[in-house]
């Protein structure tokens, strides 16, 4: 699990979304953003959570948040997840995983008696001055706005 927490500054980061340009913390700056981590993309909870994203982001955006995703996946898989799903904000194509390791997203994890390396599900919720508000580790994929909301 992550060793960040509220009120610590988020890391900063430079890279690369689906679309082959970059994105940094900084671009950020002045407004809130909502950095998820997630494992995979066209897995089911995956596609649930940013489907939820998805559905609920005029609401999120009238908060003030911006949405940005991170995962291990390349650019074009990211471009076809996004294209499939109609997703109304960029993934960061992770594929060294230098963000996933510098907020702490990766380790030992479980699954059907299994143990493997893996992304945790996890949220941030970066303020305007770019310290963290709030973490969320146990994300529920299908309510994930409402937790974010609220």
């Amino acid at each position: 699990m992550t060793h960040l927490k509220a009120g610590d500054k988020a890391p900063d980061f430079n890279a690369v979304i689906e679309d082959g340009s970059s994105v940094k913390l900084s671009d950020y700056a002045g407004k809130k953003l909502v950095l998820f981590f997630y494992p995979k993309d066209n897995t089911p909870g995956c596609t649930a959570e940013v489907c939820d994203l998805r559905d609920n982001f005029d609401t999120l955006k009238a908060q003030g948040y911006a949405l940005l995703g991170v995962s291990p996946d390349s650019e074009k898989k990211h471009q076809n997840f996004i294209a499939k799903f109609e997703l109304p904000f960029s993934l960061i194509a992770d594929t060294d995983l230098k963000v996933i390791k510098d907020f702490g997203c990766w380790g030992l994890k479980k699954f059907m008696g299994r143990e493997f390396e893996g992304v945790y599900r996890t949220t941030f919720l970066i303020g305007a001055d770019g310290v963290i508000e709030e973490v969320i580790t146990k994300v529920k994929t299908k309510e994930h706005a409402n937790q974010i909301l609220n």
